[in-house]
């Protein structure tokens, strides 16, 4: 009977295996994209396998359990990253063990997370939106809105803009929505040389993104299988 971590291993390889394939079509050096895995709904005990089988940078995207899976683990060499929706009352909470705040929207949680950081640095990316405008449920800042929010950033020294995040919009094609986020990027790089982290990519979309310049993907069921049924 297959381990699970010979399931989880198995799982790395093949995205490893993509992000390789899809870095060469574009003349880039795997080295340069940092996989990120996304362990929703899963136990702190792939957390730990994980960590056995050369992972360094683990998302979560709800609080609680990020939390806990942190506090968990405290003694693994992991680099956290808070990569859902953040409510500004739990923001504070999310900096005290996130490494990485992915999903910065509104200046309204700047504040939050500067304190919760407390002596630590703590860095941010902002969410960039590439949705059309009036779409239903809109995630991230529109572009026009970047140049604002990366300034209040600037306000709290605990806080360090390392880049951006996107998310491509269900029913477009990625390709295109990450050309258009590669477009913002070479124009928030002007401003901001040092922010020059992207994140983009998940499971089904990682090639486009990294072909389009994402420095991290974001992979969750490619590596770790169907997500658990929550009851």
């Amino acid at each position: 009977m297959t381990s699970r971590r010979d399931e989880l291993a198995a799982g790395l390889d093949r995205v490893r295996g993509r992000i390789d394939r899809a870095c060469r079509e574009v003349g880039r050096v795997p080295e340069e994209v940092t996989l990120v895995v996304v362990t929703k709904f899963f136990p702190a005990s792939d957390v730990r396998l994980l960590a056995q089988l050369g992972v360094t940078d683990v998302g979560e995207n709800r609080h609680q359990e990020a939390e806990a899976k942190a506090r968990e683990c405290a003694d693994l060499d992991l680099s956290w990253h808070f990569i859902g929706g953040l409510q500004s009352n739990k923001a504070a909470a999310v900096a005290a063990y996130a490494d990485v705040v992915e999903s910065v929207d509104r200046p309204k949680l700047l504040g939050p997370l500067a304190r919760g950081a407390g002596e630590r640095e703590l860095r941010v990316l902002l969410q960039v939106s590439l949705d059309p405008p009036g779409a239903v449920h809109r995630a991230g800042v529109d572009p026009a809105g970047l140049s604002t929010l990366a300034a209040a950033v600037g306000d709290h020294p605990r806080l360090e803009l390392a880049g951006l995040m996107a998310v491509a919009p269900l029913g477009e094609d990625p390709a295109d929505a990450f050309a258009r986020l590669a477009q913002v990027r070479h124009a928030f790089l002007t401003d901001h040389p040092s922010a020059t982290v992207l994140s983009a990519g998940m499971s089904g979309d990682l090639e486009q993104a990294v072909a389009h310049g994402a420095t991290h993907v974001r992979v969750g069921s490619a590596i770790l299988g169907p997500r658990p049924v929550i009851l």
